[in-house]
């Protein structure tokens, strides 16, 4: 639990509201790479996001990351949670933190497997839902990072050449086995690119769990959240993340590998990217390329922790995923015509 007497202090001390009331922490969720509370303050409500203790020391750079982004995204038209204050100062809470306005909104996370009234019976509202997640990363491709102050975020020269080269790397840093199709999917990642490439913001892990949505119908975002993975990169790959385990026939649950949120009656892939590339003004005929890379990436992201999994069910149910998802890189790489 948080120290709320000596973050009441600092909040007084930043001038935010409610000064000399109460303070109410409530935990909403958390890792061991983040935490996440609930503050409440007189009627002021806002949320803290601060690595636990335990957490490398390095997180704390990762959150001023995070705080920068969600910072940037003032004034654009990407949901988004309002950045209200940050610390660096590690004597306040032993960590850097910083405070977000409170999304008032429900995640799917929340509804593993289902969905919340009238979703749960409205199939033509459910669609919504997904067309409202094409429609985030949409507009964060469109966002101008530049002008936003976020020219230092990432390195988005080379993008490409580093993402095979480092996640290459990094495998072989913790290889305890083979995983059939990984040179096929390597070698075709090399010898291939993008047909362009523009530079843009991206999330780096967006899918249904990583944002939020307004309550009732229509569906609307409330919020993109979970900043860790953001940087300046290629933005497609966000799209190719979203949809690589997203089926053509949607109604046909088992072809569908996103496990926590029933996809029956949403819209297929074809549709799903033919709105991404409406509002974002992007050409999407080299998609094949991000879907091997999100895949490709994806499998070895997992790799690390089935090689930690000890007595871990969990990190040991990873092990099937790893191989199916890195076998569906490869076959898909031999089969495509894409010659970027």
């Amino acid at each position: 639990m948080i120290d709320t007497k000596r973050l009441a202090e600092w909040m007084d001390e930043s001038g935010l509201p409610g000064k000399g009331a109460p303070l109410e922490a409530t935990y909403l969720s958390g890792g061991t790479q983040n935490e996440i509370y609930k503050l409440v303050r007189d009627d002021f409500t806002s949320v803290i996001r601060i690595p636990p203790a335990a957490a490398p020391a390095d997180r704390d750079n990762g959150i001023m990351r995070e705080w920068r982004i969600i910072q940037g995204l003032d004034g654009t038209d990407v949901p988004h949670t309002a950045a209200i204050a940050a610390c660096e100062d590690t004597s306040v809470l032993g960590r850097a933190f910083y405070l977000m306005g409170f999304v008032d909104g429900w995640s799917p996370m929340d509804h593993r497997g289902t969905w919340p009234a009238p979703f749960d019976t409205d199939v033509e509202a459910r669609k919504g839902l997904a067309y409202q997640l094409a429609e985030g990363i949409a507009l964060l491709s469109k966002v101008d990072w530049k002008a936003q102050g976020l020219q230092d975020l990432g390195r988005p020269e080379g993008f490409h050449d580093r993402q095979v080269d480092r996640w290459t790397r990094f495998f072989e840093r913790i290889k305890a086995r083979d995983i059939e199709g990984m040179d096929v999917a390597t070698k075709w990642l090399q010898n291939h690119r993008p047909l362009d490439y523009i530079p843009g913001l991206m999330h780096g892990d967006y899918q249904f769990a990583n944002v939020m949505y307004k309550d009732g119908a229509p569906a609307k975002l409330a919020a993109l959240v979970d900043w860790e993975m953001g940087t300046v990169g290629d933005p497609k790959l966000d799209l190719g993340w979203m949809l690589m385990n997203w089926p053509e026939d949607t109604n046909a649950i088992e072809d569908s590998a996103v496990s926590y949120v029933d996809l029956r009656g949403m819209p297929n892939r074809s549709q799903m990217l033919a709105h991404y590339a409406e509002v974002s003004g992007r050409q999407v005929d080299d998609l094949d390329y991000y879907l091997v890379l999100a895949k490709w990436k994806l499998a070895i992201v997992l790799e690390q922790g089935f090689q930690r999994a000890g007595d871990d069910v969990k990190l040991q149910s990873y092990g099937p995923v790893i191989t199916n998802l890195m076998k569906s890189a490869a076959d898909l790489a031999e089969s495509t015509d894409y010659q970027g």
